[in-house]
């Protein structure tokens, strides 16, 4: 019975698969340099192939945490919380943005947009991967289309993102981190031909924070 309560929390969106949670500074995008408590949800199948958090993708590695324990932790640190993965959306996040709002937190999300929208969120980052692209929804909700930069032809794939997504979207190329000594000088050329896009790097990882 204890075991199917669980499962039912679960599904709900009561209780999430919580891989990690660690207050930082954000380090990529459009908020980047910002202050934010970040909580990061077990479960991926989307598999990027040079994923950074592949210890993400099984759920099951990482026990059901009630979100009132992880909303009671968030508030000791931050008034902004970004919810990552892993890939969040596959799990109801409606209690929990419903919870943080309450507590006058404002709610950022990282996500593949491969899952049917759910939560109530003040920044959406959208970032699609060809493997599972986007429902229609995600690219009207984007704040910021942040697009992973692997090889060139990543670049036609940012273009045909780029056209689905709102007017008011934020548009960012990223290196992928592997490849960024190859990628950045073609990333820099790109956005001086087209500034529409940023750049964006993975400013944590030169700062050695999490």
């Amino acid at each position: 019975m204890q075991k199917k309560e669980s499962i039912a929390k679960v599904e709900k969106g009561f209780s999430l698969p919580l891989m990690e949670a660690f207050y930082t500074v954000q380090g990529e995008g459009y908020h980047k340099g910002s202050a934010a408590y970040f909580i990061r949800i077990g479960g991926c199948d989307v598999g990027c192939h040079w994923c950074d958090v592949k210890e993400s993708w099984n759920a099951e590695l990482h026990p059901p945490t009630d979100i009132s324990v992880i909303i009671e932790e968030a508030k000791k640190h931050s008034n902004t919380v970004v919810v990552t993965g892993g890939e969040p959306l596959m799990w109801s996040m409606d209690p929990l943005t419903n919870a943080l709002h309450e507590k006058e937190i404002q709610i950022h999300i990282e996500t593949s947009g491969a899952y049917p929208l759910s939560g109530n969120w003040d920044w959406f980052c959208l970032s699609p991967k060809k493997n599972k692209l986007p429902i229609s929804d995600a690219y009207q909700r984007a704040d910021e289309l942040k697009m992973i930069v692997y090889n060139k032809d990543d670049l036609r794939f940012a273009e045909e993102e780029a056209s689905k997504v709102n007017k008011n979207c934020k548009l960012f190329l990223q290196p992928e981190w592997s490849k960024r000594d190859t990628v950045m000088p073609l990333l820099v050329d790109y956005v001086l031909e087209n500034p529409k896009w940023k750049v964006s790097l993975q400013t944590h990882k030169y700062l050695n924070i999490p």
